[in-house]
């Protein structure tokens, strides 16, 4: 299995010229990883599978990813996993975490995944004056009164929430490491932005409360075992140490730009970090 991984984040590959294509595959190619992992946002509607497949034609390695809210525009929610479910199931080399259980990278240490949503569980969601082009831009939405928004936004949490820890609960007991991909920040502390964490404006639409209090209750039952987790959406960098075994990176990305956030080896049943920035 796997035990160099690069990480990608947000790449929006609709948004990205044939030249930038073509230098972000160099700096990947360049890191000789022995597979990719994608934490969301990799383009929107239609457009996800088409993309994903061009990354497995020339990226020679297993690619594991989760999406991102971008990745659901021009259309629904369901369609769109169903989609990407399908083409994963068709390659091989495609792995949708959100559809997979653990995978085991070296003895000891997995790497599980989950799409995640901003939840509208933190933060002030009534008063907020913030509206994201998701409302407009996905169908389950776009198609459903104001009203109804949160209920759906707090929905997507839990559902995400509740196959995380099942996937957290199939693990083995004496399981020392678990890298975890998201594309929602999980806690508030590491939702950056220009070096600072949100506040309650934006908290409800760029944290995934949910799946922060499973990663939280799953770090304190299983305190010998790290819980490494990656995510992005946020487009700005930075990490929270939240517990001695919980650790969560968050990565930056550019429109148009995209680039290779870390690179990430696991190794003696750790999972170490080395960033590429």
């Amino acid at each position: 299995m796997p035990t160099r991984l690069a990480w990608l984040t947000d790449p929006h590959l609709n948004h990205v010229s044939l030249h930038a294509w073509e230098r972000w595959l160099a700096a990947v190619s360049s890191l000789d990883p022995e597979a990719v992992v994608i934490t969301g946002d990799i383009s929107e509607g239609d457009d996800v599978v088409f993309q994903l497949d061009r990354l497995a034609s020339q990226i020679a390695v297993p690619i594991y990813f989760v999406l991102g809210n971008h990745d659901f525009y021009q259309s629904s929610i369901a369609k769109t996993r169903q989609r990407v479910i399908q083409a994963a199931r068709d390659d091989p080399r495609l792995h949708y975490l959100t559809d997979r259980g653990p995978f085991e990278l070296q003895d000891g240490v997995f790497l599980v995944g989950e799409d995640g949503w901003g939840d509208a569980t933190l933060g002030d969601y009534e008063n907020s004056l913030v509206r994201l082009n998701d409302f407009a831009m996905i169908e389950d939405f776009a198609r459903s009164e104001p009203a109804h928004w949160k209920r759906m936004l707090v929905q997507q949490g839990e559902q995400s929430a509740a196959r995380l820890a099942e996937k957290i609960r199939r693990l083995p007991a004496d399981a020392s490491g678990v890298l975890v991909a998201t594309h929602v920040p999980p806690f508030r502390q590491s939702c950056w932005y220009e070096g600072h964490t949100t506040d309650d404006n934006w908290a409800p639409f760029f944290v995934c409360g949910c799946v922060g209090r499973v990663l939280d209750q799953a770090s304190q039952d299983r305190p010998t075992c790290m819980f490494t987790v990656l995510c992005g959406h946020t487009h700005h960098e930075g990490i929270a140490n939240l517990r001695d075994n919980l650790i969560v990176y968050t990565g930056a990305a550019q429109y148009g730009s995209p680039d290779v956030e870390a690179t990430i080896e696991i190794t003696s049943g750790k999972v170490v970090f080395h960033s590429a920035r």
